[in-house]
C-alpha cells in the first residue's frame, strides 16, 4: 500500500467512527460552521490544532504559516482574518507558536535560505527589536525559544495593529487576542501574552474614520 492510500483508508476508518458515534455529526457541520476561535498557527506537522486543544471539527477556524507570522502584506492571512472576525463572528483570535520552531531558528543564522529569506526577514527583525534581551541570554536553545515568545507576542501585536481588529474593537469589543506557545517535549501549551479587545495600543494604529 502506498502512503498516500493510507491516509484514504483513515480517512474511511475515521468517518465511519464518527458516524457510528453521532450518525448526524456530518449533517450539522455541512450546514454550520459557528467557531469561537482563529487559530493562527505554524504550518510544522507536528502542532495541529484541533488534537493538541481537544477539539472537534467546526470548533477552531485554522490558518497556518511558517512561524506563525502576521505579516501586514500577507493577503491570505488578511482574508482569513477578515473572514473569521467579520463573518464567523470569532470571540477570540490565537496566536500560538511552539518552541524547537525551525523557522525561528534559521532565522537566527546568516545562512541564504534563498526566496524563504524574505519570509524570515519578518523574523529577524523581532530579534532586532529585542537584541539586547535574546544576547544576554548565552545557551543557543533557551535563546531560540525566548525568540519564539517574543514572535508570538510581535504577532499579536500585529493583529492588533489590522484596520480589520481594530473595527471590531471599537464596533463590537472583540474579538480578545492571545499568544500562545506550545511545547513539543511536553505537548503543554503556554499562555505568553494576550490584549483583551479595546487595549490601548500606539495611536499611530488606531483609526479614528472606522
Amino acid at each position: 500500500m502506498k502512503s498516500y492510500e493510507k491516509l484514504l483508508l483513515e480517512n474511511r476508518a475515521w468517518a465511519s467512527e464518527k458516524v457510528s458515534e453521532d450518525p448526524d455529526f456530518f449533517n450539522r457541520l455541512a450546514h454550520l460552521q459557528t467557531p469561537e476561535f482563529l487559530w493562527i498557527g505554524c504550518s510544522d506537522s507536528r502542532v495541529p490544532a484541533n488534537e493538541i486543544t481537544g477539539t472537534q471539527p467546526g470548533e477552531i477556524f485554522v490558518h497556518r504559516n511558517v512561524a506563525n507570522m502576521v505579516v501586514h502584506t500577507d493577503l491570505n492571512l488578511l482574508t482569513v482574518l477578515d473572514y473569521a472576525v467579520n463573518h464567523l463572528k470569532v470571540k477570540h483570535v490565537i496566536v500560538c507558536g511552539h518552541y524547537g520552531c525551525g523557522g525561528v531558528k534559521a532565522s537566527m543564522t546568516k545562512h541564504n535560505f534563498g526566496i524563504i529569506n524574505k519570509w524570515l526577514r519578518n523574523i529577524k527583525d523581532v530579534y532586532r527589536f529585542h537584541r539586547e534581551e535574546l544576547e544576554e541570554i548565552k545557551d543557543e536553545e533557551a535563546r531560540a525559544d525566548k525568540l519564539v515568545e517574543l514572535n508570538v507576542q510581535e504577532q499579536v501585536m500585529n493583529l492588533a495593529k489590522t484596520s480589520i481588529v481594530q473595527k471590531a474593537w471599537a464596533h463590537h469589543q472583540r474579538p480578545h487576542l492571545h499568544g500562545w506557545v506550545y511545547g513539543l517535549k511536553d505537548g503543554i501549551i503556554k499562555p505568553v501574552f494576550e490584549m483583551p479587545a479595546g487595549t490601548h495600543i500606539d495611536d499611530l494604529y488606531e483609526f479614528d474614520d472606522l
